[in-house]
């Protein structure tokens, strides 16, 4: 697929921001699939960054960018404070989380809830815009609870914006903020693409992304036809290698060129070095790349090898000689 002949928005393929699993291990995976794709970090909380370490929330590797820091908070000074910590950490964007339904979150005043206040949100916008130079971004969902109505979505992006903020990255589920937990909030709610497509149809001077439920190329592409971008969350993450065809067809990009047993080879040597330098176990990071050979021969026993409790006190090169022995690169349904 040839490059367009515009310039295609850094929106235009991301990996969704996701609570335990994208920290800066598994970025640093994702990055060695796709260089072009846009990455989130977990959620972090202001009070985090107000109270808590601030290098244990924030410090990642320069190989992952572009890469975006997500806050979580309501305050405008603290979330002024808090992007400019994530401008000053070297982060390509910040993005408000507005669209996580988890009651933790709710009893924080952040979150989805947030869809109710859009002038809230519009003050914090507007704080972190005049903090930082970076992108300012919000995530959210298409309406709150059981609310159906496309004028709320609608209006609360036009509040939004008016604060300043230009992309919106919108998951095509209502968030039902009782009686649902965060995975079947994932689940339930239907999806409405046509929400999301319609917003872009309304704001076209905004950039506009959609989430939710996108599992191939094929409904990347569909999508790309009415919206700007396209976020994936958990199938990129059990699916990783799906993330390899992306910059050629997406970004027009040369293709990926690393192979499995690269890309393996190469999380080693980060392994080694994280432990190194801060004394990060090959396990906490070994756990993010179980999905990388999903769908061929011997994925099983390889993956049985890396999640073996019993190897912890091995050096990752010794675990990873062992996972070897069950590897082959050729497809097997069973595997699937």
């Amino acid at each position: 697929m040839s490059a367009p002949a515009l310039p295609l928005s850094p929106w235009r393929l991301s990996v969704a921001p996701m609570m335990d699993w994208t920290d800066r291990h598994c970025r640093y995976l994702h990055r060695l699939l796709t260089k072009h794709t846009l990455l989130y970090t977990e959620m972090v909380t202001t009070g985090a960054l107000m109270h808590g370490s601030v290098q244990r929330h924030l410090r990642f590797s320069a190989e992952e960018h572009p890469v975006a820091l997500q806050l979580g908070g309501s305050e405008p000074d603290e979330l002024a404070r808090a992007a400019r910590l994530g401008e000053q950490w070297g982060y390509d964007e910040i993005n408000l989380n507005c669209g996580c339904p988890s009651d933790r979150v709710q009893r924080g005043a952040f979150g989805a809830c947030l869809m109710a206040e859009p002038k809230t949100v519009a003050d914090g916008v507007k704080a972190m815009r005049d903090a930082v130079a970076i992108p300012v971004t919000v995530k959210h969902r298409i309406g709150i609870d059981k609310t159906e109505s496309y004028d709320f979505v609608r209006d609360f992006v036009g509040t939004v914006a008016e604060a300043g903020c230009e992309v919106f990255i919108v998951h095509a589920r209502n968030a039902w903020l009782q009686g649902l937990s965060p995975k079947e909030n994932r689940e339930v709610p239907p999806l409405r693409y046509e929400l999301v497509h319609r917003l872009k149809r309304d704001f076209p001077h905004l950039t506009i992304a959609l989430n939710g439920g996108i599992t191939s190329d094929e409904q990347i592409a569909e999508h790309l036809q009415m919206v700007d971008g396209v976020m994936l969350g958990r199938e990129a993450y059990h699916h990783p290698w799906l993330l390899t065809g992306w910059d050629e067809r997406f970004f027009g990009a040369s293709a990926h060129a690393l192979s499995r047993d690269e890309v393996e080879d190469q999380m080693v040597r980060y392994m080694e070095r994280a432990f190194a330098e801060d004394g990060c176990p090959w396990y906490a990071i070994a756990r993010h790349m179980l999905g990388l050979r999903h769908g061929l021969r011997g994925a099983r026993k390889w993956r049985q090898v890396w999640s073996d409790h019993r190897l912890k006190p091995l050096p990752p090169r010794e675990v990873w000689a062992m996972a070897q022995v069950h590897v082959v690169n050729e497809p097997e349904a069973a595997e699937a």
